[in-house]
């Protein structure tokens, strides 16, 4: 990643921000009735992937500011906090009319249900923010933000006219369609995918008969809120299809940099596959992780590390984050990454 000159900040974080409450040991199935039922644990955290993403790259040493929308409320009192004590300037931050977005967590083992109220994020513009401000701009949660979205090939074109490099990590689709990104994949350095995404992203692409593109499931491909997208690493016959659909995305523009849990993570570059190994980690809670993972990324690519020496770095901020709950706690400072 070519730097900026002059830039402000490292990195400038655009996307979605809000409370977590994250429960373990959450039931397959809720008991409705008014009944009440016990978890192992609970934890009010600071949730959203472009907030996690940003703390990640503040303990990681990057000047880093986050761009988001919340409420006048308590909730997004809490959030500016949260940011702040953790590095991460928030004064592109604005406070508008509509409540913060609210998000339950429900752990169940590896797997995870996850409820939002959306609140101010339909609402979050990138008009009026500065596209010489930091040395590269990462943008999250695309399809939770439909007016970020809008506007955000435009800004990124803005952002790499103005020498900075930018990336996005588009998380799930509510409504599992996957449409509208040709544009601003135009003008995406690199793409940050889950494994499950990646399938759904490039399915979409494809826009044969029956797939993503038209709103209809493609055969084989999990949706990343289905139970069994945590057990594509296992998974041969997805193993070959990830593999095809990184190369594919790969050729909508950016580098694809696909995380897949325990089995690491790979990408494509040169013409081959690039692939990098997970350390081994006993997750005490994994909300967050691929946002850890994204902020190690970026933070070794604007160190100036190789593609593969960025995957390591990565792939150790993700396993690492997983010691403690909620996706900040345990997100690693520089020195504790390269001790690994």
């Amino acid at each position: 990643m070519s730097p900026a000159a002059a830039s402000e900040f490292d990195l400038l974080v655009v996307g979605d921000a809000n409370p977590d409450v994250v429960l373990s040991g959450a039931p397959r199935g809720l008991a409705y009735g008014q009944r009440e039922e016990l978890v192992a644990g609970g934890a009010l955290v600071l949730g959203g992937s472009g907030a996690i993403t940003a703390c990640g790259a503040a303990r990681l040493g990057l000047r880093t500011a986050f761009a988001g929308l919340v409420g006048d409320d308590e909730a997004g009192g809490f959030v500016l906090r949260s940011l702040s004590e953790r590095g991460v300037d928030v004064s592109l931050c604005a406070v508008g009319e509509w409540p913060t977005a609210l998000t339950v967590v429900l752990v169940n083992g590896e797997d995870r249900a996850i409820l939002t109220a959306p609140g101010s994020l339909p609402h979050m513009t990138v008009d009026g923010l500065p596209a010489d401000l930091a040395r590269h701009v990462h943008a999250s949660s695309y399809f939770l933000q439909p007016a970020l979205a809008e506007g955000l090939p435009a800004f990124f074109e803005r952002v790499r006219r103005a020498g900075a490099t930018t990336s996005l990590d588009t998380n799930d689709d509510p409504e599992g369609r996957w449409l509208g990104l040709d544009g601003v994949l135009a003008v995406t350095d690199v793409l940050l995918p889950n494994a499950a995404e990646a399938l759904a992203l490039a399915a979409a692409g494809a826009r044969g008969p029956g797939d993503l593109a038209s709103g209809v499931p493609v055969p084989g491909v999990r949706a990343p809120g289905d139970p069994e997208a945590g057990r594509l690493e296992r998974a041969g016959p997805e193993a070959d299809r990830l593999e095809r659909a990184v190369e594919a995305l790969a050729g909508r523009g950016p580098l694809p940099v696909v995380k897949n849990g325990a089995a690491g993570t790979l990408s494509w570059a040169d013409g081959g596959l690039v692939r990098v190994a997970a350390p081994p980690a006993d997750p005490v809670d994994t909300v967050g992780a691929g946002d850890s993972f994204n902020a190690g990324f970026l933070a070794a690519r604007l160190r100036g590390l190789t593609l593969r020496e960025s995957m390591r770095v990565a792939a150790a901020c993700g396993s690492l984050s997983t010691r403690a709950a909620g996706g900040t706690a345990a997100q690693p400072g520089w020195d504790e990454v390269h001790s690994l």
